[in-house]
């Protein structure tokens, strides 16, 4: 019997599993082939992004030896997944190390240089290779699996072989579902969803090779799906096991005729289990009219939704660099004023650090973004593996540096912005993704925008320079702990930080009462003083596990379910109805007209904290109290 481990790890340090997709198809194969019964047996091991190394390795090596250990790797596990090889090599030296996924593939050469224990690199999908791997390893006493296409591999000799590449899988139902067979179970031990989300493919391929990307290998590819009748037979499993959010592991959701038939399938299986709550993708570059039915129809049948300008930049220079000068993508202004009609919500995309890009033209892109959508995503600049960015390296002047945690390549400096710069600008990035793209601040900013005139960047400068000229000890523990590079772990350790001690929060609203609301016109003073008491108010509930909720929040049962509420909070100004009709409120001025609102927040926030996608979905929301 050919003992395999599938090993995956999350992305996020959190308290509950993420789905493991990638090794999820590989067991649905193995398990499907009636040739490997009773030869083959496959077990996946599911890790948390916090795993330890350590608890990993016992996990792996405690029971029965594993034949095979296959790991699905990323910038975020490469390090850990190697040390583990090397750990598995010496319990098994003739076991076999297989190492799959974009940040792996076609990087042989430097996989086999940084772990001489690794023995098989895929270059591609998986599914088919791994399949004919093993029957290589059933068949075959010497390991030379030189007709099995898109590996690479050391040869007997220790010398590195790559064969050819593989076709891509045309007819994607020939690979089993992971959902319908099994491979991934769908609930814990108390028969509850397991998962964060559930992941899920409609189709895959890219039409695009913008130059810092790789989707899945499949940039420049033609798009292929799966069956509707599969996709509605994994929605029905979804529904029926109350998944919260569905998140689609699509390039370019909305592009092709069947995102339009997969929406109808998710309101049936919505309309059915009530389930799932949430559909959460990549929205195609181009909004067609198929993109904007497909919105209609979220909305209309009560599905949340995020929807992404995966803008990355503004800047003529930086998009000519990046191959999406010519996208429609950046003819956005009108999609986002039509959203905001709709009552929907978007947020949008910026990459800090692209050549051809300078801090000033970035930072007014940003600025002319968030006239429109004050949540921006602003991520720090990654040369990928495959990419044309990293094939083209010494053209644009990067200097990089990997990450404290992980093995992605970050941008430092270019031939358009400077090491100095850049390092100023990471810390400007970390305090704009707390800030705005994790809604710390959400209300104040349009009033900041049409009062002061004060765009969201100068807003965010504010707030770091105050930090930074704070002699408070908080102050300075909480600058101390921001890193060189705005990471995603060190944001979700901020907001940790602001959300659990009162010392933080009580600077930032000391930063309002100095800083901003003496800016005001006096006869918004009084308005602005109340607008922060309210931004408060509609943040999320942190609770910790086994802990209680904060001052001022209590347990409550509403609908069927758990919710936190809050004390009756009594204001000067009817705030909510004050922004939602803010060009009359503009216009006139503030009206004093005293107003009671409860707070009400789903709970979980914790444990969403580190996903973005998922923690909006926990801020509070009020309603008034008839007095």
């Amino acid at each position: 019997m050919l003992k395999i481990r599938l090993v995956q790890q999350g992305a996020w340090d959190m308290p509950v599993d993420s789905m493991p997709l990638a090794v999820g198809y590989l067991k649905a194969v193995i398990d499907a082939d009636v040739d490997f019964r009773g030869e083959v047996e496959a077990e996946i091991s599911n890790f948390r992004g916090g795993a330890q190394l350590q608890d990993m390795a016992k996990e792996l090596l405690s029971g029965e030896i594993p034949d095979v250990l296959a790991f699905s790797v990323l910038g975020w596990n490469y390090r850990q997944f190697g040390a583990l090889a090397e750990t598995f090599k010496q319990v098994n030296p003739r076991g076999l190390v297989v190492f799959g996924g974009n940040h792996v593939a076609h990087q042989s050469e430097r996989v086999f240089r940084d772990f001489p224990w690794v023995d098989v690199v895929v270059n591609g999908e998986g599914e088919h290779t791994f399949h004919e791997l093993l029957t290589h390893l059933l068949e075959h006493r010497e390991f030379d699996p030189v007709h099995v296409r898109g590996i690479s591999y050391r040869r007997p000799d220790r010398e590195h072989h790559t064969t050819p590449d593989r076709d891509r899988i045309e007819d994607l139902d020939v690979v089993p579902s992971p959902f319908l067979t099994g491979a991934i179970p769908m609930a814990d031990a108390a028969g509850n969803f397991r998962y964060d989300v559930a992941l899920m493919e409609t189709n895959r391929g890219c039409p695009y090779k913008c130059s810092f990307c790789y989707w899945g290998g499949a940039i420049g590819q033609k798009m292929r799906s799966f069956s509707a009748e599969r996709l509605a037979a994994e929605l029905d499993l979804f529904g029926y096991y109350k998944a919260p959010s569905l998140v689609l592991c699509d390039s370019n959701f909305g592009l092709l005729e069947a995102d339009e038939e997969f929406v109808e399938l998710v309101i049936k299986t919505k309309e059915k289990y009530g389930y799932p709550q949430a559909l959460i993708t990549s929205w195609a570059k181009n909004k067609s009219p198929r993109f904007y039915n497909i919105v209609r129809q979220l909305k209309q049948h009560g599905l949340h939704g995020l929807f992404t300008l995966a803008l990355q930049t503004l800047d003529d220079a930086a998009l000519t660099d990046m191959l999406r000068k010519n996208m429609k993508v950046n003819q956005w202004e009108s999609m986002v004023d039509w959203l905001h009609e709709e009552g929907l919500e978007c947020y949008g995309e910026l990459i800090w650090g692209a050549p051809g890009e300078t801090v000033e033209s970035f930072l007014r892109g940003y600025d002319r973004l968030a006239k429109k959508v004050s949540r921006i995503a602003v991520y720090p600049m990654l040369l990928l593996p495959n990419t044309a960015y990293s094939e083209n390296r010494e053209v644009h002047g990067f200097v990089t540096i990997r990450g404290e945690d992980d093995d992605f390549e970050y941008v430092l400096a270019n031939r358009t912005s400077t090491l100095a710069e850049n390092m100023e600008m990471q810390r400007f990035v970390f305090w704009a993704r707390v800030l705005g793209e994790q809604q710390f601040l959400r209300h104040t900013w349009r009033p900041l925008l049409d009062v002061l005139e004060m765009g969201q960047s100068q807003v965010i400068q504010s707030l770091k320079a105050y930090f930074e000229r704070s002699d408070d000890p908080a102050a300075a523990a909480f600058l101390a702990k921001i890193p060189v590079i705005a990471e995603s772990p060190a944001i979700a350790g901020a907001l940790r930080s602001l959300h659990s001690q009162p010392e933080l929060r009580e600077l930032v609203r000391r930063w309002w009462l100095e800083e901003i609301v003496p800016a005001f016109p006096e006869r918004w003073r009084e308005f602005a003083a109340a607008l922060y008491e309210f931004e408060g108010w509609s943040r999320q509930v942190y609770v910790e596990p086994g802990g209680e909720p904060p001052p001022g929040w209590r347990d409550v049962e509403r609908d069927g379910g758990h919710w936190y509420e809050s004390d009756p909070v009594s204001l000067r100004y009817d705030m909510p109805t004050a922004l939602e009709n803010w060009p009359g409120t503009l216009e006139s001025g503030p009206q004093e007209e005293p107003t009671t609102l409860v707070f009400s927040a789903r709970p979980g926030y914790y444990e969403n904290l580190d996903n973005y996608e998922t923690a909006s979905m926990h801020l509070a929301t009020p309603r008034r109290v008839p007095g």
